[in-house]
């Protein structure tokens, strides 16, 4: 697992998020920064907070200009279940194929409970307007994801 790091050029790509909708990472950076999330499973416990510790933050990101999008392997239709049952205010977006989990280096190894599998790493990347990664959060806990990108961005 090679993860991009700041300076590297993030992969463009286009998802599918829990609205059936296409979600062009291009489309987002013309409006300004975005914070691209990845997380293992929607509606497990520590996915479910930090998406609600960003969906509270979303006035602060807003007045910032920075769009959220959050990336799992899962369906659509759990992504629908998933930002219903917690009122998300942002996209979801699947990668099922865990391609671009790959292209940003964060689909590897993991051990959980004595057994090893292949899976999501819980990183974060803010993204220039230009494409390019200015900040990869790899150090918080799910409960403070959103102050630590808060934090980044001087709120």
């Amino acid at each position: 697992m090679k993860t991009l790091k700041a300076g590297d050029n993030a992969p463009l790509f286009t998802l599918e998020d829990q609205h059936q909708h296409e979600v062009s990472l291009q489309d987002c950076l013309s409006r300004g920064p975005v914070l691209v999330y990845f997380y293992p499973k929607a509606m497990t416990p520590g996915c479910t907070v930090q998406a609600c510790g960003l969906r509270d933050s979303k006035p602060d990101l807003d007045s910032l200009q920075v769009t959220v999008l959050g990336i799992s392997p899962d369906p659509v239709a759990r992504l629908a279940k998933f930002a219903d049952k917690h009122q998300l205010n942002f996209p979801l977006l699947s990668d099922e194929d865990h391609a671009i989990a790959d292209a940003f280096g964060v689909w590897g190894e993991k051990k959980f409970m004595g057994k090893v599998y292949d899976g999501i790493h819980r990183l974060s990347f803010l993204i220039g307007t230009e494409g390019k990664i200015i900040h990869v959060f790899d150090k918080f806990k799910t409960k403070d994801h959103h102050q630590v990108v808060l934090a980044k961005l001087g709120k």
